[in-house]
């Protein structure tokens, strides 16, 4: 990065904070300019200092996170980055934070904190730098319009649906989840999300979307009109067992860097699906994804990617896009048609014209 990254960290505890600082600093391309102990204290720090990230916690006195990260975004809108316990109430939280506008999170342990941060202190450092090149604007609340009613899946084929995503990706599979009609293909989702909040994450999903949404389990059948959401902390594949998709969900290494891998899912639907799939990457930092959404493009299957324009980070579509395995990019809102069109298409879809993340 050109500049070092200037980091305001916002935590009532003071260990914490010193923590944080110190962990942040340890990279060259980072700079903590200040802390503060409290939202009220940190209000006046950000007209002082004028950080580029905030790390945010989720409980404090005085106002808690959500509550002063709804204020950010309405007046300051700027990349925030949420700390967060390993609990099911922190899990809840850090959704609706996500959902509010923070970019990111970072997920610290119930007990023995220290070492717990200490040990993904790289992971919170890519984070906090990623954060600092996110898309961030100010959300205002949608204007009801009549909704076009999209026509219910015809049910051709065995088609399967796998979708990818990373940082920013809460947003991103809702807002296309929320586009497709209730009647569709299987859906298999992997979102970078640690246990517990995959459970919270596809729980919101469900009480949402028009298809039935829920986590992943071992063994079960891939349904039409239902998507399911890899574990955190597993791996979710797309397997056949006696003509009929299943998800298995296993015990396994990261790979790429994550469990659950957007890889994994996308390699295991090129084998087993093949030309009868349809592939998206969405939102997200790094890599993973790419060379398993290639595999499926080389199976025959249709392949889409996010745009540079409406992704939070485009760091996956990128490098999905650069590696040849797009078949075409489109804006946020226009993933879903493309995924529901190919879905009902004569499998001719994969050969459309790839598009420049600019849409030339």
């Amino acid at each position: 990065m050109s500049k070092r990254v200037k980091v305001l960290i916002v935590d009532d505890s003071a260990v914490i904070r010193q923590l944080l600082t110190m962990l942040l600093s340890e990279d060259p391309e980072i700079e903590v300019v200040g802390t503060a102990g409290d939202p009220l204290i940190a209000r006046d720090r950000i007209k002082e200092l004028n950080p580029d990230v905030v790390t945010l916690d989720v409980e404090m006195p005085n106002m808690d996170g959500v509550t002063f990260l709804r204020k950010i975004m309405a007046l300051r809108p700027m990349p925030v980055v949420m700390i967060s316990t390993l609990t099911q109430a922190g899990a809840n939280t850090t959704l609706e934070a996500l959902e509010i506008g923070a970019v990111d999170f970072i997920a610290k342990p119930h007990s023995d904190v220290a070492n717990g941060l200490t040990a993904i202190a790289h992971e919170l450092q890519s984070k906090v730098k990623a954060a600092a090149r996110a898309r961030v604007s100010i959300r205002t609340p949608a204007i009801a319009k009549p909704k076009a009613v999209r026509p219910q899946w015809s049910g051709s084929g065995e088609r399967i649906i796998a979708i990818g995503a990373s940082t920013g990706g809460v947003e991103a599979l809702k807002t296309v989840l929320m586009a497709m009609p209730s009647v569709c293909p299987p859906i298999l989702i992997t979102q970078h999300m640690p246990p517990r909040f995959t459970t919270a994450f596809a729980e919101r999903l469900n009480r949402e979307c028009p298809m039935k949404v829920s986590e992943a389990t071992h063994n079960q059948p891939a349904e039409p009109n239902h998507a399911y959401i890899a574990p955190g902390g597993l791996q979710l594949e797309l397997v056949r067992v006696g003509g009929y998709y299943r998800c298995s969900v296993t015990e396994a290494p990261p790979v790429s860097g994550h469990c659950p891998s957007v890889d994994v899912l996308f390699r295991s639907v090129a084998h087993v699906a093949g030309r009868s799939a349809v592939g998206a990457i969405l939102t997200g930092m790094g890599r993973d994804g790419a060379e398993g959404l290639l595999e499926m493009r080389k199976a025959g299957a249709t392949t889409f990617g996010q745009d540079e324009s409406t992704s939070l980070i485009y760091g996956m579509p990128r490098a999905a896009f650069e590696r040849g395995a797009v078949t075409r990019q489109y804006p946020l809102t226009g993933i879903a048609d493309a995924i529901m069109d190919a879905c009902d298409g004569d499998g001719k879809a994969h050969a459309s014209p790839a598009r420049t993340a600019s849409g030339r």
